[in-house]
């Protein structure tokens, strides 16, 4: 949430990233042995003084509070019960009674006068809990009405930075050995020491920023505008912000991710394998803040300095407090767009002797909020709970598809409009859910697939298949002829040339992602995919674009690997064990205990249930038509496959043939095309330099025409013409050549090109002066019959229009336009 990270580096508890220890009982052990296991962590093994150390429970847990003295040996009085300490992750589903274990960090943290506070006091910076002990023995419906479970679990939660801090003797966590390090380059970087008050808010903020942007971007997280991209936009936004405080103008945060590997990578070694991937991409983040930035404090300052303004013209003192308030959705705007946090705008409007009104900034995100959960809900269509309820009565589809492209399955229900049918007719669009089916729901990036459900009266389309919830198969349909009702038994046949077609792509997606590795460097992390028949689009992270002769290279390799027909296999195991054998996950995916691993050849294996060959050479051919960048850090390929690769191909050929006849290339190298080609756009360039030079010539030659028939208005000459594909700078040549020969005028030309209209007015200085004749004046008046508008300066204005047909009327009134603004 923005309010908890605006607390980041401003107190020495709160992080954008920290580690979490727990430990976890699932029907085993329970309130006792959770305690038992707790107290003997931090006394014994740990050796924290039990004279430190307070409990809490939940108001009504008698049996917690009685084990606490039971099972410890916990001071007399220190076990306390809270109405909070009740723990539910939202407002139905598992809940329970917690208790939490505080510590004692002595007198000098208190931040009350006279130190009278206790574990009671909300926001005592003495007591500071270390462990949450929850127990889970409830389920609640959403009467909310609490049911008891039929077994009993444990969930207990206990902070590392936090643990760390205590056991290193530290009053914050800051100042334990996990942020040191780092706050030591930064101070090193920027030239100012760190101090523990706040002063060192800046060291502090880059400091956990860093961690986090770290583990983020190498988890595959990249900064964007959207979802969690856009947190991490926003923390390396705050970061670069705060570093500009202590003199750090420069990109910096890139260089503090080689100390967090070094304190982290050992034990995540991920991390260290994309740690360059992850420096290029907040390099390149950063360089693209730092270019809107300056644009922002811009901003703040302008809004400061017009309410400064505004205040001064104000009647005095009773507004003063609230004139110096800078609104809130200004600094909402500065959050959104430029991603100043809240706390960076307030201290620059407090060094201007501002305030922030926070009420309307907490507005403005709840508005924003709002409009965020309309859009993902509007997102998620009507109806979608109707797939929950058939889950909870039915369980699991059990997919076919990897033995089989037909089956006999029963139909268990048909939806439409998120309703239960209780039959569908010839012409209804419905969902058909089975019991077993040989149709692969949309997932893991490959398309659903389609076919036909029939019985011997009755045949339905299936145009494609989903999932709308992780293990529910759900056939979208259309009765093509007879009645079909839940019970029905029916044939499930799939479209075996378009699943083949989409297995080409599959299997293709999986070599590719395994040439970009070996051109490219073992960063390369598939972060999205589209595969369907005959077309692939592969989404990877990589920190620039992809050469051409890398393509190329990428390219030859996948259709080497195809050619040579290396076989493609899959197997079923746990998922420690595809992990153990090095097979590659694909970010965003969600795995279960189970996992398909694919092997291709000895190149590739990686985890994956869509549906896949036998063979590489069964591809046939796969030719890259595009690569682009779609985010920071992410890179899109786009290929086709197959016959559509090789229909490319021909329709390549044929279009080259045609070309070496139609510009006569002779010989069997047609390399000489290019040659002929490159000599026709330099004709065509000469021509046009030719035309353009004719152009001119041709306008300078009406020059003496137009002076001659110039009228005189008021005393003014005036020149009005329409001349044909003139285009706006041969007009303008034109003016200024006329302007030279009358001495002292008004002109005003016209031409269509492109079937626009285009005018455009000249005044000689003189003239400006003497009768107060200004060129925009004129422009404007003449624009609005051809339907335009337009402006410029007192000596040359132009404008366009609508209206071409009306041009020659236009000119014909330029002279009585010219006569209305001459000053007499």
């Amino acid at each position: 949430k923005h309010n908890d990270l605006d607390e980041v580096g401003h107190d020495t508890t709160h992080h954008t990233f920290f580690e979490m220890l727990g430990n976890w009982s699932f029907g085993d052990y329970y309130k006792r042995g959770a305690i038992i296991f707790a107290w003997e962590l931090l006394t014994e093994v740990w050796g924290l003084s039990k004279e430190r150390l307070w409990a809490t429970v939940f108001r009504d847990d008698d049996e917690a509070e009685e084990l606490w003295y039971e099972v410890t040996d916990i001071g007399p009085g220190r076990v306390s019960r809270f109405d909070e300490n009740f723990w539910e992750v939202g407002e139905t589903g598992p809940c329970g009674p917690c208790s939490e274990i505080h510590i004692d960090l002595g007198p000098d943290a208190c931040d009350s006068i006279g130190h009278t506070c206790g574990v009671e006091v909300e926001g005592c910076s003495r007591f500071v809990e270390l462990w949450n002990l929850v127990f889970i023995q409830y389920n609640r419906d959403e009467t909310g009405a609490l049911h008891p479970l039929p077994k009993k679990h444990v969930d207990t939660g206990l902070g590392f930075e936090r643990v760390v801090a205590v056991l290193q003797d530290k009053s914050s966590n800051y100042d334990t050995d996990l942020f040191t390090p780092i706050i030591d380059v930064i101070s090193d970087m920027s030239g100012h020491d760190y101090y523990g008050d706040e002063r060192g808010t800046p060291h502090r903020v880059v400091a956990d920023h860093a961690r986090c942007l770290t583990f983020a971007i190498g988890d595959g997280v990249m900064p964007s505008n959207e979802g969690r991209g856009y947190v991490i936009r926003r923390i390396l936004r705050r970061a670069v912000l705060y570093g500009k405080r202590v003199g750090l103008d420069e990109p910096f945060i890139h260089k503090l991710v080689d100390t967090v590997v070094d304190l982290m990578g050992e034990a995540y070694p991920d991390i260290l394998q994309r740690q360059e991937l992850v420096k290029r991409i907040i390099l390149s983040e950063e360089e693209r803040f730092l270019k809107t930035l300056d644009r922002g404090l811009e901003i703040l300052d302008n809004s400061l300095a017009q309410l400064k303004v505004a205040n001064q013209s104000r009647k005095p003192k009773a507004s003063v407090s609230e004139a110096n308030i800078l609104p809130g959705r200004q600094a909402f705007e500065l959050y959104d767009t430029y991603g100043f946090p809240l706390d960076l705008t307030q201290i620059v409007a407090t060094e201007q002797g501002f305030t922030v009104d926070e009420v309307g900034f907490e507005q403005a995100m709840a508005e924003q909020r709002e409009r965020g959960r309309a859009s993902w809900q509007a997102a998620g269509g009507p109806g979608e709970e109707i797939y929950a309820d058939v889950y909870q009565e039915y369980g699991a589809t059990e997919f076919l598809g990897y033995e089989c492209t037909n089956a006999e399955a029963e139909v268990l229900a048909l939806v439409k409009n998120g309703e239960l049918l209780s039959k569908a007719v010839e012409g209804d669009e419905i969902d058909v859910i089975l019991n077993r089916t040989p149709f692969y729901g949309e997932s893991g990036g490959q398309v659903g697939d389609t076919g036909t459900i029939s019985t011997a009266d009755v045949t339905l389309q299936v145009t494609d298949t989903v999932k709308p919830i992780p293990e529910l198969i759900v056939h979208k349909c259309k009765v093509i002829k007879g009645t079909l009702s839940p019970n029905d038994n029916v044939t499930a046949e799939v479209d075996i040339k378009r699943r083949k077609a989409i297995a080409i792509s599959h299997t293709a997606t999986h070599i590719l992602h395994n040439a970009l590795r070996t051109v490219l460097g073992k960063h390369v992390a598939q972060s999205g995919s589209l595969v369907e028949p005959g077309r692939l689009r592969f989404d990877f992270s990589h920190y620039e674009a992809v050469s051409k002769e890398q393509l190329k290279q990428v390219e030859q390799l996948v259709n080497e690997r195809i050619r040579e027909c290396a076989p493609v296999t899959v197997e079923r195991m746990s998922l420690q064990e595809a992990k153990d054998k090095g097979a590659i996950a694909f970010f965003g995916e969600k795995y279960g205990d189970s996992v398909n691993v694919v092997q291709t050849g000895d190149f590739s294996m990686e985890l994956c249930g869509g549906t896949h060959l036998k063979s590489t050479g069964e591809i046939g051919l796969v030719k890259i038509l595009s690569e682009s960048s779609i985010a920071a850090g992410v890179r899109r390929i786009e290929a086709l496959t197959g016959e559509a690769a090789y229909r490319y191909q021909q329709e390549s050929e044929e279009i080259l043939s045609e070309l070496v006849s139609l510009l006569k290339v002779s010989g069997a190298d047609k390399r000489l095309l290019i040659d002929r080609v490159q000599k026709l756009l330099q004709d065509n360039r000469d021509l046009e330099r030719q035309i353009e030079q004719l152009k001119r010539e041709f306008a300078r030659s009406q020059v003496g025409d137009l002076v001659e028939k110039a009228l005189v208005v008021d005393g003014v000459k005036v020149i009005a013409a329409v001349l044909d594909n003139a285009d706006r700078r041969e007009l303008r040549s034109i003016i200024d050549n006329l302007k030279n020969k009358l001495g002292s005028g008004v002109v005003v030309l016209g031409s269509v090109t492109d079937s626009k209209p285009t005018l455009i007015a000249g005044v000689t200085p003189d003239l400006i002066e003497s009768k107060g004749l200004k060129a925009g004046d004129i422009i404007k008046d003449v624009a609005k019959i051809i339907g335009g508008s337009g402006g410029g300066r007192p000596d040359l204005a132009q404008a366009g229009g609508r209206d071409s047909t009306k041009l020659r009327e236009a000119i014909d009134a330029a002279a009585e336009i010219v006569g209305k603004y001459i000053v007499t």
